[in-house]
């Protein structure tokens, strides 16, 4: 039997090429196309290609062999047309129609739900013009030429104006219920429109054929979008919209991207980003994925940086993980606070969108994000436990190479976030390291690691600020000007303040996701990490802890480095004094030109028992305050200090 062109499509786009010759042909991959040493006669220069195009073939230039994934089984195995197809059908789980009179009842009833999908999708172009639809896609600055190439249309506020044409031009009721443009009510009523009131956006699949609607309403309905029903055309999680045109600007660029909406996509198309498409009201699903890969190796996913869009995030890195494989893989792009990328188009131009693409995180960095999050790893029980979690994700991935190289990585990263060095784990601050023949070596505590001056030590209170607002931006537009006034010393914690709170000015409603994103985008995820890690055990600056008791927490670190700064200018000054009596007792004579001696002396001497007396409160008071992650942030306040965390005057 002659196999209907719907199965014949649909098992070409299941099968890749490319892998299929790549099992009796080592290939060199380079963009949409591979080469290699041909098959089908011997040659010791690589003349055979793959092409993995809108027509996957082979072609040798050496001996002229050409064909399809079916063709190369038949070449390569010897099988006939019919047991090629269902090999390869089995493989990618297709059931190979029967030779029946039913079957083809049915090849011939699927052409048919095509005509119904192309008429409708006429009727709906006809019916824009004047129609509130034309004013909606003309406020949204859509352009003649970008309305006629996506087909936009508008189905009219009438329950049977699309049935009566479709009866009209001799389509069958059930026919166009089958193809989900009409409706056919249980209770036995006559069938309507499903269509009614809204501007329409044909779904096609990747030769144009339109299969599926999706249609918006202009008023308040509900639901905003109206997609068609799965039928014998339209699979939701097989297919993605705008494919038809993107796909070729995706193989020539090597750049897929993936958005929400098909406003999104019609945006981006416009600003010069056609290689955009969309799923279909779904989270992204493995055949979607698959499908990109067929694209690009490395598809742009692109996300708010809210609550919804990192569950979205965590939904598609669960999808793609285990089905990972050697230079396959996605990456994040982190959308601006309360913009999508029409949003983005609009106000900053094809600039601003490439910015964001170019700023997209690897798969790896968001999974890292995603299982770090909110979890402090101060405690040698939550650092392994974080470690489980790490390793339990690589274990999802089936393909034995990538795993391997997930579990190298998480290895890297971890020795980079507990600082373990090739022959010894150094610990953070306060708590036990090994030595490499796997001894406890003490590590300096509270007052004699001030005393010692221990550099992790004096940056904790200012990661600890960081922290809380980082999980706590509330707090930001209370206290951006204390924050902004608190002197950070020079280096990258000062740079992640000044990026903080230029991100708070900018943005009146802050989401902690959202922030997060966005330094991530500026490039500071390692020094996120870092921050998150030390401070985990400040209660106060984790996401659970209380609005209340994270402002309490702030105030008060904000008040211990205030009075550590007072307490170190008052040593400055100490030491300035006692380096002019040194220097005027070497000269022996003042500022007159006298020479006093025991003068100078006692002069001398009173300067440095001052600067003893304040190095000595420099030490004590670090001495208290080097715990900086009790549960209760009032401990060991300044005397005089409020419970705010404000000093009192006088």
């Amino acid at each position: 039997m002659a196999f209907s062109p719907a199965f014949m499509d649909e098992l070409r786009r299941r099968v890749s090429i490319v892998e299929l010759v790549g099992r009796k042909v080592r290939l060199q991959r380079r963009g949409n196309q591979a080469t290699g040493l041909c098959p089908f006669h011997n040659e010791k220069s690589p003349s055979f290609h793959v092409y993995d195009d809108d027509e996957p073939h082979y072609h040798c230039f050496g001996c002229g062999a050409h064909g399809d994934a079916i063709t190369f089984v038949m070449q390569t195995e010897g099988l006939e047309f019919r047991d090629a197809v269902e090999r390869l059908a089995g493989e990618a789980g297709l059931e190979v129609p029967k030779d029946t009179p039913q079957e083809r009842e049915r090849a011939e009833r699927q052409a048919g739900l095509g005509t119904v999908m192309e008429e409708s999708c006429r009727v709906f172009e006809k019916q824009l013009t004047g129609s509130p639809g034309a004013a909606y896609l003309a406020r949204r600055g859509l352009s003649v030429e970008t309305i006629r190439r996506f087909r936009l249309g508008f189905a009219p506020e009438s329950r049977t104006a699309l049935k009566s044409h479709l009866a009209k031009v001799g389509i069958p009721e059930a026919l166009s219920i089958e193809a989900g443009m009409l409706i056919k009510p249980e209770d036995g009523g006559p069938s309507y429109d499903r269509f009614r009131g809204r501007v329409m956006f044909p779904i096609a699949d990747a030769k144009g054929r339109i299969i599926a609607f999706g249609g918006r309403t202009l008023g308040d309905e509900k639901p905003k979008y109206l997609n068609s029903p799965e039928t014998p055309l339209f699979s939701k999680g097989r297919q993605l919209y705008n494919l038809n045109h993107a796909q070729k600007a995706a193989r020539d660029k090597q750049e897929i991207i993936v958005v929400e909406g098909y406003m999104d996509v019609i945006a981006l198309s416009e600003a010069g980003f056609a290689q955009a498409v969309a799923p279909l009201g779904t989270a992204l699903t493995e055949a979607q994925i698959a499908l990109l890969w067929r694209l690009a190796p490395e598809p742009i996913l692109c996300f708010d940086g809210d609550a919804a869009g990192q569950n979205a995030a965590a939904r598609a890195v669960e999808r793609a993980m285990p089905i990972l494989k050697p230079g396959l893989s996605l990456r994040f792009a982190w959308m601006p606070a309360g913009q999508d990328p029409d949003d983005l188009v609009r106000s900053g131009g094809a600039g601003a969108v490439r910015t964001v693409l170019d700023r997209a995180e690897p798969l790896v960095q968001v999974a890292w994000d995603q299982t770090l999050a909110g979890r402090p790893l101060d405690t040698p029980e939550r650092r392994s436990g974080f470690r489980r979690d790490l390793f339990a994700m690589a274990d999802q991935i089936h393909d034995p190479a990538v795993r391997q190289a997930y579990r190298q990585e998480i290895e890297t990263r971890l020795a980079s976030l507990y600082s373990i060095g090739p022959n010894r784990e150094r610990a953070a601050p306060g708590r036990p390291a090994f030595s490499g023949a796997g001894r406890v070596v003490a590590q300096p505590l509270g007052g004699q690691a001030a005393r010692r001056g221990t550099t992790g030590l004096r940056m904790l209170p200012y990661e600890t600020l960081l922290a809380t607002v980082i999980n706590h931006p509330e707090l930001l537009h209370r206290h951006s000007e204390a924050l902004a006034a608190q002197a950070f010393p020079a280096g990258p914690l000062d740079k992640l303040k000044c990026a903080i709170i230029d991100h708070a000015t900018r943005s009146p409603r802050l989401d902690s996701g959202e922030l997060q994103n966005h330094l991530k985008g500026l490039g500071y995820s390692a020094a996120l990490d870092g921050v998150v890690a030390r401070t985990g055990s400040s209660k106060w600056t984790l996401p659970a802890a209380g609005l209340a008791q994270a402002e309490e927490g702030l105030l008060h670190v904000m008040g211990v480095l205030r009075e550590r700064n007072e307490v170190r200018g008052d040593i400055d000054e100490a030491a300035l004094r006692l380096r002019q009596s040194l220097e005027m007792d070497a000269s022996g004579t003042d500022e007159a030109g006298a020479t006093d001696v025991s003068a100078v002396e006692a002069r001398a001497t009173d300067d440095w028992e001052r600067l003893r007396s304040q190095q000595s409160n420099v030490l004590e008071g670090e001495s208290r305050r080097s715990d900086l992650d009790r549960d209760d942030p009032s401990w060991d306040r300044p005397q005089g200090q409020a419970k705010t965390g404000i000093v009192k005057a006088g």
